[in-house]
């Protein structure tokens, strides 16, 4: 990405290295760990960024060694990292996981970002007049829990001003990130961009607003809300004059289109990460300009890609792949499903 050609997406946010377990069971008990990464805005570039799409990440890590791994690791999925910057005086965030155990439910995650190098991000750390140009901003609200600073920084890039791209927003609420605090931002936010993804039941947790079209009743201003539910699918509210940057749903009156698209079945291996795939996947579609019942499809299939493998990322299905399964016909899509190494070969896709 060089010159004045713009990227397609850029995605802000914090990204950690992470420690994935060698085998099932507690943390106390696992001997050993292998290193990956993990981040919600980066794990949206990195898709995308294999998608055949533009995508920068901007963030802060520390100038350690797994601030160079994770630079390292999210270009060599081809995402623009110049604009990552080094804190001298703060780390690098790290967290541990355990496996998904499925027979005993066992689930830990070990965080260790306080006072992370991103968590120092603010409007004077990453002015917006230094952002790359791009056709959409994609932000979570994970960043807007990690300091006072982060949110300021969010209000500002989500204000409506002259050549803001395409606001997404990833409500992403995470209740042990708020320690008290109110997570009531969130909505405010989520109000102000242009595309929203929330799941039912964080909206209920955070809000306290149940059911998709109190949700979309709650957020009457973005263009498109995609409201995730979960294994029943997604149910979309989308008014085209809000997809374009900065105008409001709201003021251009009419109904919404509302699209319900169901889950595909899947053999899930690790469920990190689908949310994150999952948006990748819309706003790819998004930018090739796609019907929104084939931009959710076009979603659930990233997140197909993630839930069968261990960790946050994998290749994507190549896009005539893609393309192909999102165009079938409702009894087709239904009957689908997909299992470890569906995405690079046919054969792996089946159906009863």
């Amino acid at each position: 990405m060089s010159g004045t050609t713009p990227a397609d997406v850029v995605c802000l946010g914090e990204s950690m290295v992470t420690f994935l377990p060698s085998r099932p069971g507690r943390l106390a008990d696992v001997p050993s760990f292998d290193r990956g990464i993990g981040g919600a805005e980066s794990n949206v570039a990195c898709a995308l960024a294999a998608a055949g799409h533009r995508a920068a990440w901007v963030s802060r890590v520390g100038a350690d060694g797994f601030g160079d791994h994770l630079v390292e690791a999210v270009a060599a999925y081809g995402v623009d990292t110049s604009f990552v910057r080094r804190d001298p005086d703060r780390p690098t965030g790290i967290y541990f996981r355990t496996a998904t155990d499925r027979a005993t439910d066992v689930h830990e995650v070990a965080y260790y970002r306080a006072g992370s190098a991103a968590s120092a991000m603010s409007p004077e750390t990453v002015p917006c007049d230094a952002l790359p140009a791009a056709r959409i901003l994609h932000l979570s609200g994970i960043t807007a829990a990690l300091s006072a600073d982060c949110l300021a920084l969010l209000h500002e890039l989500t204000a409506p001003r002259a050549g803001r791209p395409l606001v997404s927003f990833d409500v992403n609420h995470r209740p042990g990130l708020w320690r008290g605090e109110s997570p009531a931002v969130l909505l405010e936010l989520a109000r102000r961009a242009d595309v929203v993804f929330v799941g039912e039941d964080e909206a209920e947790e955070a809000w306290g607003v149940v059911g998709a079209a109190a949700i979309r009743e709650a957020l009457p201003e973005p263009g498109v809300v995609v409201v995730k539910r979960g294994a029943d699918g997604v149910t979309v509210f989308s008014r085209e004059p809000g997809l374009r940057p900065g105008a409001r749903a709201s003021d251009a009156g009419g109904a919404d289109e509302v699209t319900h698209v169901p889950a595909l079945r899947v053999d899930v291996v690790a469920p990190v990460g689908a949310g994150d795939a999952f948006a990748a996947g819309f706003l790819s579609a998004t930018l090739r300009g796609l019907p929104v019942l084939t931009r959710a499809r076009h979603g659930h299939l990233l997140a197909a890609a993630v839930l069968t493998v261990p960790g946050d990322l994998t290749a994507p299905p190549a896009r005539e792949h893609a393309d192909r399964l999102a165009a079938l016909d409702e009894d087709a899509w239904g009957r689908l499903r997909l299992g470890p190494g569906w995405t690079g070969d046919d054969t792996e896709v089946r159906t009863p």
